[in-house]
């Protein structure tokens, strides 16, 4: 039963037609002489009503948008009034509930609000207290969908803009290592027998990353602090790059400067971590008596353990102004000597397997 003060003149008589943009509602009510009182009160409001007998006709009826709310009666033969409200907003999360029932019953109101039910009305109803409620459903609905609307164009507008600094980040990364490659070529260019070396170590390490089964990201950085390993050299005095003879203490010293001197070079990359840790760990030797740190073992970068073993490689596999190339196989004999001293015994036996594999390039190919 609905209750209601002294209706207008407009409510007795025929409703008139919704305008075009009417607020769309519809009304779920297994009887009839309510489905009629509700729809004649609301279409003399201007909304555009749409009534229906059940739960299972309410679903039906329900599409993404159709409607802004829904009048819906609790307890209806077959698909319950709390059900409807669960199912509805599946199909049509910005739906709006007003809920009626003629039951007092608070389990049923905190089960339908659960549901997504933002009103809970207990017939008989009072008109005005009804109209005020589907207001305010309405408002409420209006403002949560204005809300996710704003935050949709503020997720859209953060993944622009994080898409962007990827993109910046990737043009910075692509322009410092064409400068720091270029200097890797300017350095080799000073001597004929270090043309290349970079790119075979480059190779010969991600070769190595490979059959140790890394991933493809670190195979990556490997593959790129083969690349710039040696960049340092660069701020090498050529006297002592190309001194044919035994080097001197101080000179030795320089040598190893180099390493320091790349990092330097390659700060500005300094969002590639990995990769200038791979470079600074080069020449660590795995019983720690390498340089310019010192680190021992597993201290040492999987990155810099695989680099120092391509970088010894290619020393003893290419040709130089005080040395012979040794053959490949041979190499690889000479090298387990240094296994556990300087190079990983895991790390070894990936490079034994890439050389075998014919993955390992030398000066004279």
């Amino acid at each position: 039963m609905i209750q209601s003060p002294p209706a207008p003149p407009a409510a007795s008589a025929a409703s008139p037609a919704a305008p075009p943009d009417a607020v769309r509602i519809l009304v779920v009510d297994d009887e009839e002489t309510i489905r009629l009182a509700l729809g004649r009160f609301l279409r003399a409001r201007s909304y555009d009503v749409e009534a229906v007998p059940s739960g299972a006709a309410a679903l039906a009826a329900i599409a993404p948008g159709r409607f802004a709310l829904m009048l819906c009666d609790v307890r209806m033969p077959g698909v319950s009034g709390v059900d409807v409200v669960a199912q509805a907003h599946a199909l049509d999360p910005d739906l709006a509930v007003v809920m009626l029932s003629a039951v007092n019953d608070a389990a049923t109101a905190r089960a339908a609000f659960v549901a997504g039910a933002v009103d809970y009305l207990l017939k008989p109803v009072e008109l005005a207290v009804l109209h005020q409620a589907v207001e305010q459903a309405l408002h409420r609905r209006a403002l949560q969908r204005t809300q996710r609307q704003v935050e949709r164009a503020i997720r859209e507008e953060v993944a622009e803009a994080t898409a962007q600094l990827e993109r910046d980040r990737d043009a910075l990364r692509g322009m410092s290592v064409e400068v720091a490659e270029a200097l890797v070529l300017a350095m080799e260019a000073k001597d004929q027998f270090l043309r290349g070396a970079s790119q075979r170590v480059a190779d010969l390490a991600s070769s190595i990353a490979v059959e140790l089964g890394l991933d493809e990201e670190t195979t990556d950085a490997v593959r790129l602090a083969g690349r710039l390993h040696d960049v340092g050299m660069i701020g090498i005095r050529e006297s002592v790059l190309h001194k044919p003879g035994r080097l001197t203490p101080d000179e030795y010293a320089h040598v190893k400067d180099h390493v320091r001197i790349g990092l330097d070079i390659l700060a500005p990359l300094r969002h590639m971590s990995e990769t200038l840790r791979f470079v600074g760990d080069h020449h660590e030797h795995f019983d720690g008596k390498g340089y310019p740190e010192g680190r021992a073992g597993d201290a040492i970068s999987i990155g810099g353990r695989i680099l120092a073993a391509a970088d010894a490689y290619e020393a003893i596999t290419s040709k130089r102004s005080y040395q012979q190339p040794m053959e490949p196989n041979a190499a690889v004999d000479y090298l387990q000597s240094r296994v556990g001293s300087l190079l990983d015994p895991e790390v070894y036996a990936a490079l034994r397997t890439a050389v075998a594999k014919g993955r390992a390039l030398t000066f004279l190919e």
